[in-house]
């Protein structure tokens, strides 16, 4: 076959391709449609449970069966993203309306997953059973083909009250996101039924039904002002609130209790609330707090923060709402798939979809409804008229000799071949004129079907079916019928499903934190050579002198409300706050001083480490592997920034030694080759930080400084090189720049 190559131009070929991939994730996965609220594998998972017949008044199945066969029917998708969509339909923390109900560890508030599908079992809620799936035989929604067109799957559930509210949605698609706050069925209910009073009732109208989110873990919202705007548009933010109770505690003390959290905090957020009101107490923002303990359970959340006898309840738990997640935003984007596309909804918008698509399906499922009703009376009358003439039909099924000729003499009149008793007999065949469908039904009538009781109970169900017709046609031909079905099912969903109000709406005062000035004090820092940092009191370190300096790496005094400085051979400079270190025992072990900065000991080393108030008294030496050498004031490292370039660096170069200008005369560089070079320490120049410095040492092709030495005035100084020992005042001065003089050994 001859090759045939097709030149197009990429961008174009790209652009298409990824507008197809996003209108995709957009339709087909991450956003929920308007009519039902529900995204395209929830509804799957839904409509296979009920293809399955998991009913809630049945016994639970295995969530793999179900997620097994969902994905080879409907959704091809991988199991994992089932079972995901499957799990939060069961979490009544998650839905204001689970519509699954689960069996088994479906996971909880703080943050533990589910366990494997293997091990736990589902069916379906009564709700869902009655409001989303029980008119699917009623021709009341549109059937699709699946993936690979061997099975059929519903566009949409006929779902008879606005799931996007109640349950809200959350969803991340390509170049947008949706998130919609759960809502009380209840108030929904009452704000589809004004609507559908009065279909000129605005937003704010809506709103004295639907007060604002019903959040399933409860809370206080607090901008109940700002909610108007938000349901007008569509977006906005809420701020939430958790419930904090007071009660009095043991010895005196206060207990602040923690009963109700803010929806955002729900899952692995509980911990990190926890992690962030413990770091409060041990960065010194509070003293107050005694102890912490989660005593939450199955009946809810209840987190205990014992205070001191003295402490400020009302500011302390202002500073909760300030400094910690008590106190959140949900970021609501009403977004969902409306007409094919994705639209960001009001909510009068919401309901007019959700209103003007009950209307759809009832229209559906009466017209339905009413062909059923007119084909049963045709057959009931066909029966009747029959039973009236018995003796009649008799003869002739007597006189036929197979179905069809009897057949063509019930419909059409047709006596030939038919032998009757009389002539009367067939005469008064020649003018019966049944139809098809009744006709079938007379021939394959019962005899008991001719006993009195039987022929008044059809009688009576004629009359049933003539009344259902009646009120059929009634519903399809006038608006204000249907509306009313529409307002009774409504009325029946929330007389046994809707629950009481969770969330409280208000408008509260902005949380004031009133931050206590810590009183600055001397401490002294200490780190040890593995990187655990800890401050002593003053007297402490004195007393221990000995052990703490030869324990530890570095030992000076500090400001608590100053920083430390931490060079690196990088030549980056990580600045920690005094404050952010555990002030403690001598004995404690302190905190890796990693876990409280930038620094990361895998990819640095510790050159120096120095209080940020020292480095503003004095002029900071530097000196690199390749003898780059400068002199910085010690200000230029006062930065706000926790990490910062502390020198320039050439490529393969790094820092070997830093040090305070104090009283130093000469300084020593030491190769690797064993070359010493001594001079004044005044040769080295003074720079800015971001500047390179001058050479201070010629080297050799591999050599490179190995160590840095400093000697004072009319001082000895004797270091061991190679076993043996050096006497560093009695090596001969020279100038910067030089070879140096090599120690033999």
């Amino acid at each position: 076959m001859e090759e045939k190559i097709i030149k197009t131009e990429y961008s174009e070929v790209m652009q298409k391709s990824f507008i197809d991939y996003a209108m995709s994730v957009i339709i087909a996965r991450a956003l929920p449609d308007a009519r039902d609220g529900l995204k395209p594998v929830q509804r799957r998972v839904l409509y296979d449970m009920h293809e399955l017949g998991i009913r809630y008044d049945r016994p639970y199945r295995k969530s793999a069966r179900i997620v097994g066969d969902t994905m080879g029917k409907y959704h091809p998708h991988g199991d994992s993203s089932i079972y995901d969509a499957l799990v939060v339909m069961t979490q009544d923390f998650k839905k204001g309306l689970p519509l699954i109900d689960g069996h088994g560890n479906f996971g909880n508030i703080e943050g533990d997953g589910a366990a494997a599908m293997r091990y736990t079992e589902a069916r379906l809620e009564r709700v869902t059973q009655e409001s989303f799936l029980s008119d699917l035989d009623k021709d009341v929604v549109d059937f699709v083909p699946n993936f690979d067109e061997t099975e059929k799957e519903p566009s949409v559930l006929p779902a008879k009250f606005p799931n996007l509210l109640v349950n809200g949605s959350e969803g991340i698609a390509v170049g947008m996101a949706t998130s919609i706050p759960p809502h009380n069925l209840g108030e929904v209910a009452d704000a589809v039924k004004a609507y559908m009073m009065d279909e000129n009732v605005t937003t704010k109208g809506l709103m004295k039904y639907v007060k604002g989110p019903d959040f399933p873990t409860g809370g206080i919202v607090i901008n109940k002002d700002d909610l108007l705007e938000i349901y007008e548009t569509g977006t906005g933010k809420i701020k939430v609130r958790g419930k904090v109770d007071i009660e009095k505690g043991k010895g005196g003390k206060t207990n602040v209790v923690i009963s109700e959290i803010p929806y955002p905090m729900v899952g692995v957020n509980i911990s990190k609330f926890l992690l962030d009101v413990a770091s409060l107490s041990e960065s010194k923002k509070t003293q107050d707090i005694v102890d912490i303990s989660n005593q939450s359970s199955k009946e809810g959340i209840r987190i205990v923060i014992e205070l001191k006898k003295d402490a400020d309840v009302d500011n302390f738990i202002n500073m909760l709402y300030k400094k910690t997640r008590l106190e959140d935003t949900f970021g609501v984007n009403m977004l969902a798939i409306a007409d094919g596309r994705p639209e960001i909804m009001s909510l009068k918008q919401i309901i007019k979809h959700n209103v003007d698509f009950q209307f759809q399906v009832t229209t559906r499922k009466y017209t339905m409804l009413l062909a059923k009703e007119r084909e049963r009376k045709e057959i009931q009358e066909g029966l009747i008229k029959a039973c009236n003439v018995i003796d009649l039909v008799i003869e002739i099924l007597r006189g036929s000799k197979d179905r069809p000729m009897a057949k063509a003499c019930l419909v059409e009149g047709k006596v030939d071949g038919i032998k009757f008793r009389s002539r009367e007999s067939k005469v008064m065949a020649a003018q019966l004129r049944f139809t098809e469908k009744q006709a079938n039904a007379i021939l394959e009538m019962r005899l008991y079907k001719l006993i009195g009781l039987e022929l008044e109970a059809l009688i009576n169900e004629h009359e049933e079916t003539m009344a259902n017709i009646y009120r059929y046609e009634d519903i399809l031909d006038r608006h204000d019928s249907m509306a009313q079905v529409i307002i009774n099912e409504l009325d029946e969903i929330k007389r046994i499903f809707s629950t009481p109000r969770k969330t409280v709406i208000e408008n509260a005062r902005e949380a004031v934190y009133v931050e206590k000035k810590t009183e600055e004090m001397e401490v002294i820092f200490l780190m040890d050579r593995f990187g655990y940092a800890r401050c002593i009191d003053p007297s402490v370190y004195e007393r221990n002198k000995e052990a703490a300096d030869g324990e530890n790496k570095y030992a000076f005094p500090c400001k608590n409300t100053g920083k430390i400085c931490i060079f690196t051979n990088t030549g980056q400079l990580h600045t920690v706050k005094v404050s952010d270190i555990p002030y403690g025992k001598f004995r404690d072990k302190g905190v890796p001083i990693d876990n409280i900065s930038n620094y990361n000991g895998e990819k640095e080393a510790v050159i120096a480490v120095a209080s940020q108030s020292t480095l503003n008294l004095y002029r900071i030496i530097f000196v690199t592997r390749l003898a780059m050498m400068k002199i910085v004031d010690g200000g230029e490292f006062d930065v706000a920034k926790r990490t910062v370039a502390a020198t320039k660096l050439s490529e393969g170069d790094e820092v070997v030694n830093i040090a305070i200008f104090n009283d130093q005369k000469h300084i020593i560089l030491q190769s690797a080759e064993g070359y010493f070079l001594k001079f004044d320490v005044e040769e080295i120049p003074d720079k800015k930080k971001n500047a390179v410095g001058v050479r201070g040492m010629k080297l050799g092709t591999d050599d490179y400084v190995e160590n840095v030495y400093y000697t004072q005035s009319g001082t000895s100084n004797f270091i061991e090189y190679r076993e043996k020992n050096v006497d560093l005042q009695k090596l001969k001065a020279a100038k910067r720049d030089g070879k140096g003089t090599k120690i033999r050994v």
